[in-house]
């Protein structure tokens, strides 16, 4: 959506700032031992707390409140009552929301507990190209640069991006344009950020896959060569300068 007045940047505002505090709840909630469905319930009253609705079950009627992917799985990881997470999982949470008619979306890669598996070093490298990709975002910028820097600085760093998935516009609902934020270089995509748009920026970095492929049950996503995804994403609003981060708060940078 493209912001055209003070009340619907407010209301953009305070459901970034739901999701961004549901999201940070629910890294400190989350502990080996639990499963996964047991931390989506907990999501799921956060979100409830302030009156706000999950948007993929709104917009997808997807099994869950929460997308919770573990360890090989690069996204829209089921929440299951049979999965229990463990020390050293590479666990991934994305929560989106609709709240007063705003949808704002925001998620983030973690090491549960001690890093015994090594994942540490592709979480940080997702975080610190999301912050490099979101600084280098204002109105004029093409949208394929962006995915040029997210890709170049993967490479920099020894990693793969995940070509078939990234970012999208949000607002008025969960996906809007531009749809194909990518996390690499199309010449085909000649879009250019625009100023006030609300877009979700995300990245996808990967120890070994380039693309993403969809599992028998439907919904969650694995790399096509296997390894391990790191994926890191924020809710902002482009303008003529600096981006506003509108989910800052939910902690994935600390």
């Amino acid at each position: 959506m493209s912001i055209t007045n003070q009340a619907e940047f407010e209301g953009i505002q305070k459901v970034s700032e739901v999701v961004a505090y549901t999201l940070q709840a629910m890294r400190e909630y989350a502990r080996p031992g639990i499963t996964t469905k047991q931390l989506d319930n907990y999501g799921l009253d956060v979100l409830q707390s302030f009156g706000a609705r999950s948007a993929p079950l709104l917009t997808y009627g997807f099994p869950g409140c929460t997308c919770i992917s573990v360890n090989n799985e690069v996204a829209h990881g089921i929440p299951s009552a049979n999965k229990y997470l463990a020390e050293g999982d590479l666990l991934n949470i994305d929560v989106s929301a609709e709240l007063n008619g705003f949808w704002a979306d925001n998620g983030g890669s973690f090491v549960l507990g001690r890093d015994i598996h090594s994942h540490q070093k592709l979480v940080d490298a997702s975080k610190n190209i999301l912050f490099k990709a979101i600084q280098s975002i204002s109105a004029g910028v093409r949208i394929r640069q962006l995915g040029r820097l997210i890709e170049t600085e993967a490479q920099s760093a020894g990693f793969t991006v995940i070509r078939n998935l990234g970012g999208h516009g949000v607002g008025r609902s969960l996906h809007e344009e531009p749809e194909d934020v990518l996390n690499c270089y199309s010449r085909y995509n000649r879009q250019r950020f625009k100023e006030n748009s609300v877009v979700a920026i995300e990245t996808f970095i990967s120890t070994r896959s380039n693309l993403a492929a969809q599992l028998s049950d439907g919904w969650t996503l694995v790399g096509n060569k296997g390894g391990f995804v790191a994926q890191h994403e924020h809710t902002i609003m482009v303008t003529d300068k600096e981006p506003i981060i509108l989910t800052a708060s939910n902690g994935i940078w600390n």
